[in-house]
């Protein structure tokens, strides 16, 4: 019924809620702000409008991408977003003071002062309790734990300001003088929450550069783009609601060979989830014209588990290795005993920095014994080794070996705790039940599907995109909407009605 009176008329028009619209450009808990969320269209929209009329101006465009990587933090962590600028200027000011000074001793102090504030600040927010909790279970203590919320991207901002630190102690890179650059480095926001981890010797002289994307750098962060989100947002999500967390919230709930089934596709739920999302961050990059090296390329692929170290987040293993294992505690360079000592210490290291918890420090153990196993059978082995290493027999079973090993080290990753991670064991040793296999299809066979077609994916050779993108480039824009479109209805077949936060955001 039509209102009759213009009261009656106003009352009817849709209401203009200032206050809803300022809370969506405020910080929501339950909804941060991620490369998948709704909001990030319009974040991106506006941003590379602003970007592009300033791309030529080095000090607005520096600008331009801080405030908004700092926005897009404050979205996504709220108030935490102070603890990247605190971080930011005592590094900055840390680095340059070690520059400048010629006493090996004071430069020793200062790097010793920014190893302790920023492992400090890591080590407050995540692992205060943990510690807590262990003085509480071994010393009888009763001290209470402390309400910390964990700072989204901590971990891994933090060791991008140490390794900053260090190449300037070690004379590897020059400070840079404007604070906005490195501060740029710091909270670049395609890699700020979740990685990949960039050294400022890779990045910061980048931002000295004109602006260049060629059509080939475009088609590639299209291409990483578009297969990320395709990763993350199809395979992983759909694997993650509808097979893997119902085995792994409860596996004594579950057979054996639900239980089998679900580790191998965990394992390709958390390649896809942090594969794609450090894709997406690289592609976006790649548009703003700054290169980010690759962080994964086909793992699963690996023939031994030092080679798997060389292709999982990437980033993060060389950052152990330099860091850690060679700076730190000497590599290989005090005998054989202490290098696999360090290999071990190194992973063990790893495998916390992940988390505070026993899980993710078991799964650095089993990682750093392997590592040692390995050199271990290459010294013994090695003519054979060498005999036989274009051997397809070989070769298969190298890695079958090494994804059967991870697989098993990632039950303890995903795992919610020890005992959790010991019943999924003991359901697949001791209560296999094959014969539950119809009704387990007859449940699954869409996650089975999707879970094949993730591993068939990731048997692509890594030189595919290599040679698709150059095709790409020469395509016209109408192709790309072509293909962006058929991503969107195919998302829209496989979209869930609850959100799946990627599993990195915790650490």
């Amino acid at each position: 019924m039509l209102p009759q009176t213009f009261p009656e008329l106003v009352r009817s028009l849709p209401v203009f809620d200032l206050q809803h619209i300022v809370q969506q450009f405020l910080y929501d808990p339950k909804n941060p702000l991620l490369f998948n969320n709704g909001f990030f269209v319009y974040f991106f929209a506006l941003f590379i409008a602003l970007f592009y009329a300033f791309r030529n101006r080095f000090l607005v465009r520096s600008w331009v991408v801080s405030v908004f990587s700092l926005y897009f933090f404050y979205k996504a962590s709220g108030a935490f977003v102070g603890l990247v600028l605190l971080s930011a200027v005592f590094d900055y000011t840390l680095s340059n003071l070690i520059y400048r000074q010629n006493r090996a001793g004071v430069k020793k102090v200062l790097l010793a002062a920014s190893v302790l504030f920023n492992l400090g600040l890591l080590f407050y927010f995540k692992y205060t309790n943990f510690f807590i909790t262990f003085c509480n279970d071994f010393f009888a203590a009763k001290i209470n734990p402390l309400n910390i919320l964990l700072p989204v991207g901590i971990s891994f901002y933090t060791f991008e300001n140490l390794s900053y630190t260090i190449d300037v102690y070690r004379g590897e890179f020059v400070p840079e003088r404007k604070f906005i650059n490195y501060l740029l480095f710091l909270s670049f926001f395609p890699k700020l929450v979740m990685g990949p981890i960039v050294r400022a010797r890779d990045f910061i002289p980048q931002l000295h550069e004109p602006y260049v994307v060629t059509d080939n750098d475009f088609a590639k962060g299209f291409y990483l783009i578009l297969s990320g989100l395709f990763k993350k947002l199809v395979i992983s999500d759909f694997l993650t609601l509808n097979l893997v967390n119902y085995v792994f919230d409860n596996p004594s709930m579950h057979t054996g060979l639900e239980c089998l089934i679900a580790v191998p596709a965990y394992a390709i739920v958390i390649y896809c989830d942090f594969s794609g999302y450090s894709d997406v961050a690289i592609g976006i990059a790649k548009w703003l014209g700054i290169t980010i090296p690759a962080n994964f390329k086909s793992p699963y692929q690996s023939k031994s588990i030092t080679e798997f170290w060389r292709r999982w987040h990437i980033s993060l293993s060389s950052w152990l290795r330099d860091y850690l294992y060679i700076f730190w505690l000497g590599g290989n360079r005090k005998g054989k005993f202490l290098t696999y000592f360090n290999l071990v210490v190194t992973m063990l290291l790893g495998g916390f920095w992940h988390g505070a918890s026993v899980t993710f420090i078991i799964w650095g153990a089993i990682h750093g014994v392997g590592l040692v196993v390995h050199k271990l059978w290459m010294q013994a082995a090695s003519p054979l080794v060498a005999h036989t290493q274009n051997n397809l027999i070989y070769n298969g079973f190298s890695q079958l070996l090494t994804f059967v090993f991870v697989c098993f080290a990632w039950i303890f990753f995903k795992s919610a705790d020890y005992t959790t991670a010991v019943a999924m064991l003991r359901q697949i040793a001791f209560n296999f039940r094959p014969e539950v296999w119809p009704e387990f299809w007859g449940n699954y066979h869409s996650a089975v599907w999707m879970l094949l077609l993730g591993y068939a994916l990731h048997a692509f050779p890594d030189t595919l995109p290599d040679r698709l993108v150059p095709k790409l480039a020469k395509a016209p824009l109408m192709a790309y909407l072509a293909v962006f479109l058929v991503f969107l209805v195919v998302y829209a077949q496989f979209k869930s009605a609850t959100p799946v936060m990627p599993i990195y955001l915790q650490f």
